[in-house]
């Protein structure tokens, strides 16, 4: 079997030129995550919202990433929702943690129309293990004899609207560009956070009294980087199941299913085959998500939530 260390080859990337990649991590069941890219969606539910989601991605590539993420969002008031988000995110002996507070404010724009605005705010834990790489070229660079642990500040921002069965997002949910790495003289070495754009947009179209259509799209933007778009198209059997595929554009393809165990409890899982050359070296990509609604509401209404 062919081997490959991903991030010895980022890492060495990193480290001789201006670093201007895709840095935040990917998702595949992005429209049962969104809390995590657009503070906006806070409260959107309804409900105390709780998700929780693991992702494995590039399986049998040393150094590949993994990505863990939990999300709670609920509405405070007639207007205000608060949310809190922490990202667990590792690739090689790179670990990182973002930890979220989100606060949105709603307003109606029609009988079912909602406007929202988000604010989110928080922390960007790192920490790099430099000393444990193994260095063919030069064993005692010295650029790799101490590790790196920091912590930087962000905030983010995002609006979305939304009806029974429409919904359409653009955030950024990272607006300082934090410099990571810079040493003067002899070899640039420079890598720092970018900017990322990300829109989002799905409808439901009802084919029949138990069976609906969900097409969903996410676009990802970031300087120094090709688009990345996601298209999604799942059908919704009986309230309960869905199916459908995503396919992430010259990137890879995706099969998806979830389950809604009961009207509030929701388990899903998603396959990723990657398309490009990357995928002689690992055997496809595993997600999976939980997403619980808790009803505090005296009326305890149970209309479906389709986003």
């Amino acid at each position: 079997m062919k081997k490959l260390s991903l991030f010895t080859f980022i890492l060495l990337s990193v480290f001789s030129i201006d670093l201007h990649s895709q840095q935040d991590p990917q998702y595949t069941h992005y429209m049962y995550n969104m809390n995590v890219i657009n503070p906006a969606y806070a409260g959107s539910r309804g409900t105390l919202s709780i998700s929780a989601l693991y992702r494995t991605q590039w399986v049998g590539l040393d150094g590949s990433p993994e990505t863990a993420t939990l999300a709670i969002h609920a509405p405070v008031g007639k207007n205000l929702a608060l949310g809190f988000s922490v990202i667990a995110d590792e690739i090689g002996p790179v670990k990182e943690q973002n930890i979220y507070a989100d606060i949105s404010y709603t307003l109606t724009t029609s009988e079912e129309g909602r406007l929202a605005f988000g604010l989110k705010g928080g922390i960007t834990l790192q920490d790099i293990g430099l000393v444990s790489l193994l260095l063919p070229q030069d064993p005692n660079d010295p650029l790799f004899a101490d590790n790196v642990n920091e912590v930087y500040p962000n905030f983010g921002a995002g609006i979305y609207y939304y009806t029974d069965k429409f919904y359409a997002g653009l955030s950024a949910p990272n607006l300082l560009e934090t410099v990571h790495f810079e040493k003067d003289g002899g070899t640039l070495s420079k890598a720092s956070e970018k900017m990322h754009y990300f829109f989002t947009t799905g409808y439901v179209f009802d084919l029949s009294e138990s069976l609906k259509f969900k097409p969903s799209a996410m676009a990802k933007a970031v300087s120094g980087s090709p688009l990345s778009i996601d298209v999604s198209a799942n059908f919704l059997i009986n309230d309960r199941l869905e199916l459908g595929a995503n396919y992430r554009f010259g990137d890879a393809v995706s099969g998806l299913v979830n389950f809604g165990v009961t009207p509030d409890l929701r388990l899903g899982y998603a396959y990723d085959y990657t398309t490009t050359n990357l995928g002689n070296f690992n055997s496809g990509t595993h997600e999976i998500f939980l997403l619980w609604d808790i009803d505090f509401s005296k009326k305890n209404l149970k209309s479906p939530r389709f986003f």
